[in-house]
């Protein structure tokens, strides 16, 4: 008996996405419930197991444009492990490929054994890392390594590779595929297929900026008292609480409260209605090496700056190893980005629709200001807040503005929530 494996239902209004990696090769025996494939959607990547032990018959390539529902695989349940023959000519292909462009092919490291089963082409990615395959755990039939296997390898023990670049057959094969091309003065370019993700992103931002009345307004921050607070009580608190205390935990914490005293910063358009949201679900954007992604923190209106920091933390390891699942990048009613991890000193954010608004958070920098009529040096950051002016007006996106600075230049503010 031969049962199908299907693209499931990923998220509402996900109509396709695309194949990711088969972890299981072209007739290789799997278990009930065994990880077989990954399936990249425009929001996260999506594991598929086996529904019965059998044999894999796989239809879908890698880096196939899949329609939800999709038949992109069988298994034969009425064979068995010792029926199971994987198709050694696709592994070899892969191989060829990925040392398409080179003009020697690399021996295998020495460190190849009899009774190690490794792929020439996973050898040679160990043997540059400076990893001993025999450290390796291989998920292939009878244990053997995998290119898979050595880029996680790779990836875990934190030295460089270069990405892995999918191709996908069509009939604009060169333009569709990883190519370079080196011009005459010695020059090269590279055209690489747009991933799922990235044209999400790309398709969504020119949506915010065509689909709203965007403005974008200023203020500065004090975060002098907020850095003495952190100093104070940094070792307590991780001793406590087991993490250790951002600047994010105070920020979402200001915007909770200062969405709460001005609702309409926190609701958003919805055909001819206007929707306010009694709680605040709040979206951390986080940049992963696939593109960024927007993890939403639940109720964090209820939420303690500890709750807030494990949280964060728990999403943000979640998207740097694509484990994200779309329940918990689906929704949220207001994001904050932090652009100061990577120097940024001003910049005007993109509100993440449908939401009406979006806090930038920036560099800290010590500067002079004016503080009682003298004239000290403070750490101080800058602060935007994007919005659409369809429904949130100049009093309302000032006036959250300055109520998060407020919070935040005396933070015990927040504890008492006045």
């Amino acid at each position: 008996m031969k049962i199908d494996v299907l693209v499931p239902a990923i998220g509402e209004s996900i109509t396709e996405a695309t194949m990711g990696n088969w972890l299981k090769a072209e007739g290789e025996f799997v278990e009930e419930d065994e990880i077989i494939c990954e399936i990249e959607s425009e929001k996260a990547t999506v594991e598929i197991n086996a529904e019965k032990p059998g044999v894999l018959h796989q239809i879908a390539k890698e880096g196939d444009t899949i329609e939800i529902g999709a038949k992109i695989a069988e298994i034969d349940t009425s064979a068995s492990g010792t029926d199971a023959q994987p198709d050694k000519s696709q592994e070899v292909a892969k191989d060829e490929a990925q040392d398409a462009g080179t003009k020697e092919t690399k021996e295998t490291p020495k460190e190849e054994s009899e009774n190690l089963k490794i792929s020439p082409v996973a050898a040679n990615i160990l043997q540059e890392a400076g990893i001993k395959p025999e450290t390796v755990s291989g998920s292939g039939t009878g244990g053997k390594i995998t290119k898979s296997d050595a880029l996680q390898a790779v990836e875990k023990g934190k030295t460089t590779a270069k990405e892995k670049v999918r191709q996908e057959p069509s009939e604009k094969a060169q333009i569709e595929k990883t190519t370079a091309t080196t011009t005459i003065s010695g020059r090269s370019e590279r055209r690489v297929r747009m991933t799922t993700l990235r044209k999400t992103i790309a398709r969504r931002l020119l949506d915010a900026k065509h689909g709203t009345a965007m403005l974008t307004t200023f203020n500065e921050v004090d975060l002098l008292k907020v850095k003495e607070l952190r100093s104070e009580f940094k070792d307590t608190f991780k001793e406590k609480h087991g993490i250790g205390l951002g600047f994010m935990s105070f920020f979402t914490k200001a915007c909770t409260i200062a969405l709460a005293e001005i609702p309409e910063v926190n609701a958003m358009i919805d055909g001819d209605e206007l929707v306010y949201h009694d709680y605040s679900d709040i979206g951390i954007a986080v940049s992963t090496d696939k593109g960024l992604v927007v993890p939403i923190i639940r109720d964090a209106e209820k939420m303690s700056l500890a709750d807030i920091e494990h949280e964060i933390a728990n999403l943000a390891i979640k998207a740097r190893d694509g484990k994200l699942t779309i329940d918990e990048m689906s929704g949220g009613t207001f994001t904050i980005t932090n652009g100061g991890v990577f120097g940024s000193m001003m910049a005007t954010p993109i509100i993440n629709a449908p939401q009406s608004a979006i806090l930038g958070m920036h560099a800290i920098k010590d500067r002079p200001v004016v503080v009682d009529g003298q004239i000290v040096i403070r750490p101080m950051m800058y602060i935007a807040l994007s919005y659409d002016h369809r429904i949130i007006d100049g009093k309302e996106s000032v006036t959250f503005l300055r109520r998060v600075k407020e919070l935040l230049e005396d933070p015990m503010r927040m504890m008492l929530q006045v």
